[in-house]
């Protein structure tokens, strides 16, 4: 049987290499092919000579969970734990509010804003430039702009990105409640 199904167009290139890869690679106990399913890793631990594989998880560099809940977003800024980002635009923030602590960089700026030196990023958005190994945690409105954000840090080397998928939205709900 073949690894690789070839009904699917985005596959076809594949179907000549993935087989002769396969066979000289090093399996990983549990892997799994980048949008596979199980039955891949079944048929790879009951075929002969398909049991030394190399098979990855996915490719992102972003963390497995990115998400960060509101008690966690709290403990992060209570501890000083995390650099918050909001990447809303700045009239969002004087008309809605937002969360103490953090530093308002809108989207658009995210990708040049984490390259620029300390300096300048301290004197263009008032807070501490976050290091490639700090922990920062994107918010937005509502989690649309800040997943974004995430994946933009996550492609510059930013080792641990998350965010606030509940966003201004959920944090006004929740600071209402306490």
């Amino acid at each position: 049987k073949a690894l690789i199904s070839t009904d699917r167009p985005e596959c076809w290139r594949f179907a000549g290499v993935v087989p002769r890869l396969l066979w000289n690679s090093t399996v990983l106990p549990g892997a799994c092919v980048p949008g596979g399913r199980s039955s891949v890793s079944s048929l790879v631990n009951t075929h002969p000579g398909y049991h030394q594989l190399l098979l990855c998880s996915r490719f992102s560099s972003a963390p497995a969970s990115t998400d960060v809940t509101y008690e966690q977003l709290k403990q992060l800024l209570a501890g000083r734990k995390a650099v918050v980002i909001d990447v809303r635009e700045p009239w969002e923030l004087r008309e809605y509010g937002f969360i103490p602590g953090s530093i308002n960089v809108p989207l658009g700026q995210v990708n040049t804003a984490l390259q620029l030196g300390a300096d300048e990023f301290k004197e263009k958005y008032g807070g501490e430039m976050p290091q490639q190994t700090d922990n920062i945690v994107f918010t937005c409105l509502a989690g649309i702009r800040s997943k974004n954000a995430l994946d933009t840090a996550a492609s510059l080397g930013y080792k641990d990105v998350q965010h606030y998928p509940g966003g201004w939205q959920d944090w006004v709900k929740n600071e209402q409640h306490n």
